[in-house]
C-alpha cells in the first residue's frame, strides 16, 4: 500500500479560550492553514476512494471542516463542552475519520488507515458506525441524530452538546420535532448547520420554495446566528458565532450559508460536489498545492474489479433500479400530455439519479417542460410528507403517485403506509438498494427489511411486492402492474445484475409476459428445490447449475411476487425431497420465514430451511454478499447437506 501522500507536518492542534471574543493573528493563520490541511486530506482519499470505484463522500465533509476544527479547539479549553462533536449528516463521516487519524486516534497508522476507505473490513465504511470501532456515534440516516442528542444532553446536564446540522437533514420530520423538545427542557445542544444549498438531485432553495433554516428554528423557538459565506468565508465571524452560542445557556444554532466545495474548480455549488470527487478534478485541485505524490497516486490507481462469470447467466449486466425509470418512461411517452397530467404525479425524495426517476423527468422534460414541472415533484429528503402525497394524488381510480427511494428507508414510512393503505390509494413504489449487496454505505442503509411493508390485514390486503431478477424482467413487471389499483412496490438493488439464461443459454426474460403472483420454474428438478428471487436468483442458478453436474437434481423457482402464496407451485414443490429459499434479506424478517409457514398450514412437511442475511456489515461492496455467507458457493453447500 502507497505511503499517505498528505504532508501534515504544519498541521497544529489548537485550544481556544472561550473567554476570548477574537482570534489573535497567529491562532488565524494557524487556523486557516488547518483548515487547508483537512480539507486537502479529504480531498485525496475520498477522491482516492472514487479511483478504487467504491465511492464516497467529498463537499459535506470538506464544508464543515472550519466549524469542526473550531469546536473541536474550544472543547479543549473547555471541559463544559461535550469532547464529541456529533453529525446528522452521515455522508460527512470523512470528516471523522480524518481527524480521528490526525489526532492519532487510531495510534501513529492512522493517516495510512484513510487509504482503506470505503474497502471490505476497513473499518471505514460510507457512514459512521461505532460497531466497527471507528466512530463515536451512528447517524447514517439523514435527521436521526437531534433526537438522540436530545437525549445525551439530558444525560449529561453539565455539558454543552453540539452537533453538525445541514439543510438537508433538517427537511427530514424528526428535526423539528428534536428542535420544540430542545426549547421546551431548554438543553445545551448547540448547532452548527452547513446551509450549502445542496442535496444529492438539487438546490433546496430551488425545489423547496419558502425553505429557511433560520426562520424555520426561530418558529421553534431557536435563536439562530446567520453567516453568509457565499463570496468569501469569514473565519473571524464563525469564530465569533460558535463562541457565542457555547457561552450562553439553553438551545441555539448557527447557520453557515455557503457554497459547496468553496474553492474546488469544477464542482463548487453543484450537487457533484456531494458524492466522491471526480478523480480528475481532484488531481486539478491537487496538482495546484503542489501535492505530486498525491496526483500520480491517483492518475495511477485502477478500480477494483470483482467480475466473477456465473453459470446460468449472461456476463452481460442490467441495473433493474435505473430500468425501472426507463420502463416508467416509455409508458408515459405513448400517452398524451393531458392524460399524463392527468394521471400521474412522480415524487423525488432528492435520489432520481439512484432510483431510475431521472430518465422519467428528462423524459417529460424533452416532451414538454412545462408538463414536467407539473408532473415531477423533487421533494427533498422528505420521506413521509412525500409518499403521502403521492398517495393522496392516487385517490381516485386512474389516477396514481409514483415515488422512489432506498429500501432502507422504507422503514420510515411504516404507519404513514397503514393509512395509505387504509385509505385504498393507487401508488406505484420503487424501493431501490434493496439487501446489501455493493452497500458500501453499510448497514445502516441495508435494505434488508422489505418485508415490513407487507402489514395489512391478510383478510384485505392489496399491497403487492415484486422483485424482479434482472432488468427485462423488471421491465415487464412493471409494464403489467402500471395500471393496476393498489399499492404496488417494485424492489431493486444498487449493483448491476446479469440476465438469467435458459437452458439453451438464451435470454429468459426476452419477450416474456409477467404473469402476478405465480412462481416461476426456472430448471426442473426431482432431488428438491431452490427458491429465490431477484439479486439472488442468478447466485442461486449458478448454484444449482453446479449441484447438477455433481449428480444432485436440483430445480431452482423464482418467486418474483412476494408476499402472494402460490398455490400450485407450492403443492408442486412440497412434496419433493427438501426446499432451500435463498434470500438477501433479514433472516429474522424476510420471505423465509413466510415460505416455511405455508408449507406447514398446508401440510407439506417436506425438509425446509431458508438462509438469510444475518450480521451487521463491515464494508466494501461486492464482499457483503459472500461476508453474509449468501455467495454462490455457500448456497451450493446448503444444498449439498440438505440433499444428503
Amino acid at each position: 500500500m502507497p505511503k499517505f501522500p498528505i504532508d501534515l507536518k504544519d498541521y497544529k492542534p489548537l485550544t481556544f479560550d472561550i473567554s476570548k471574543p477574537t482570534l489573535s493573528s497567529e491562532q488565524k493563520k494557524q487556523l486557516i492553514k488547518n483548515i487547508q490541511l483537512v480539507r486537502d486530506t479529504v480531498v485525496f482519499f475520498t477522491a482516492y476512494a472514487k479511483a478504487k470505484d467504491i465511492g464516497g463522500h467529498t463537499g459535506g465533509a470538506y464544508d464543515v471542516v472550519p466549524e469542526y476544527l473550531i469546536t473541536e479547539a474550544f472543547a479543549r479549553g473547555d471541559k463544559t463542552i461535550y469532547p464529541v462533536i456529533f453529525d446528522e449528516a452521515g455522508h460527512r463521516v470523512a470528516i471523522q475519520y480524518a481527524m480521528s487519524a490526525i489526532n492519532k486516534e487510531w495510534g501513529k497508522d492512522g493517516l495510512q488507515k484513510l487509504m482503506h476507505y470505503r474497502e471490505f473490513k476497513s473499518g471505514l465504511p460510507g457512514h459512521p458506525e461505532t460497531e466497527l470501532k471507528t466512530a463515536k456515534f451512528n447517524s447514517g440516516r439523514l435527521g436521526h441524530m437531534w433526537g438522540e442528542v436530545n437525549g445525551i444532553a439530558m444525560a449529561n446536564p453539565d455539558k454543552k452538546i453540539v452537533m453538525l446540522g445541514s439543510d438537508g437533514s433538517f427537511l427530514e420530520g424528526n428535526d423539528a420535532e428534536a428542535a420544540r423538545i430542545a426549547v421546551s427542557r431548554n438543553l445545551n445542544v448547540k448547532v452548527l448547520f452547513d446551509m450549502n444549498d445542496v442535496t444529492i438531485a438539487g438546490h433546496p432553495t430551488e425545489y423547496m420554495k419558502g425553505f429557511n433554516i433560520e426562520q424555520t428554528l426561530g418558529g421553534h423557538g431557536i435563536k439562530a446566528l446567520v453567516g453568509n459565506y457565499n463570496d468569501k468565508e469569514d473565519i473571524d465571524l464563525l469564530y465569533k458565532q460558535i463562541r457565542q452560542v457555547l457561552s450562553e445557556d439553553g438551545p441555539s444554532a448557527v447557520v453557515t450559508k455557503r457554497k459547496m466545495a468553496v474553492g474546488i474548480k469544477g464542482i463548487e455549488g453543484s450537487p457533484k460536489a456531494h458524492d466522491a470527487i471526480g478523480v480528475d478534478v481532484a488531481i486539478e485541485y491537487l496538482k495546484a498545492k503542489g501535492y505530486k505524490d498525491a496526483v500520480e497516486l491517483l492518475k495511477n490507481t485502477k478500480p477494483i474489479t470483482y467480475k466473477e462469470e456465473h453459470l446460468g447467466s449472461s456476463v452481460e449486466e442490467g441495473k433493474c433500479r435505473s430500468q425501472f425509470g426507463k420502463t416508467v418512461a416509455s409508458i408515459l411517452s405513448k400517452l398524451s400530455g393531458k392524460q399524463i397530467l392527468n394521471s400521474v404525479r412522480i415524487f423525488d425524495p432528492d435520489l432520481e439519479g439512484s432510483t431510475g426517476l431521472q430518465s422519467i423527468r428528462e423524459a417529460l422534460e424533452k416532451k414538454d417542460k412545462n408538463l414536467a414541472k407539473s408532473v415531477y415533484h423533487n421533494i427533498g429528503p422528505q420521506e413521509r410528507a412525500g409518499i403521502l402525497a403521492a398517495g393522496g394524488f392516487g385517490s381516485e381510480r386512474g389516477k396514481q403517485g409514483i415515488y422512489a427511494t432506498f429500501s432502507a428507508f422504507s422503514e420510515m414510512i411504516i404507519s404513514e403506509l397503514t393509512m395509505l393503505r387504509l385509505s385504498k390509494r393507487n401508488m406505484l413504489i420503487h424501493y431501490s438498494h434493496a439487501g446489501e449487496d455493493g452497500m458500501s454505505d453499510n448497514t445502516c442503509h441495508f435494505g434488508w427489511n422489505i418485508f415490513f411493508l407487507n402489514n395489512g390485514p391478510a383478510s384485505e390486503d392489496t399491497t403487492k411486492m415484486y422483485f424482479p431478477a434482472d432488468a427485462l424482467q423488471m421491465d415487464a413487471i412493471v409494464k403489467k402492474v402500471f395500471n393496476d389499483e393498489g399499492i404496488r412496490f417494485v424492489f431493486s438493488t444498487r449493483p448491476g445484475v446479469p440476465y438469467i439464461l435458459d437452458e439453451k443459454g438464451k435470454k429468459l426474460y426476452e419477450n416474456y409476459q409477467f404473469k402476478p403472483n405465480k412462481n416461476e420454474i426456472i430448471r426442473e428438478g426431482k432431488d428438491g428445490y431452490v427458491i429465490s428471487y431477484g439479486e439472488m436468483l442468478y447466485r442461486a442458478l449458478d448454484a444449482v447449475e453446479k449441484a447438477r453436474k455433481e449428480g444432485i437434481d436440483v430445480g431452482l423457482i423464482n418467486k418474483p411476487t412476494l408476499n402472494i402464496p402460490d398455490e400450485a407451485m407450492l403443492k408442486k414443490i412440497g412434496k419433493s425431497k427438501f426446499i432451500l429459499l435463498v434470500e438477501s434479506q433479514n433472516y429474522n424478517t424476510g420471505l423465509g420465514i413466510r415460505y416455511g409457514t405455508w408449507l406447514l398450514e398446508r401440510g407439506l412437511c417436506t425438509k425446509y430451511a431458508h438462509i438469510g442475511a444475518t450480521k451487521p456489515g463491515i464494508g466494501g461492496q461486492e464482499e457483503q454478499i459472500p461476508y453474509q455467507g449468501l455467495d454462490s458457493k455457500d448456497i451450493l453447500k446448503k444444498i449439498k447437506e440438505m440433499a444428503k
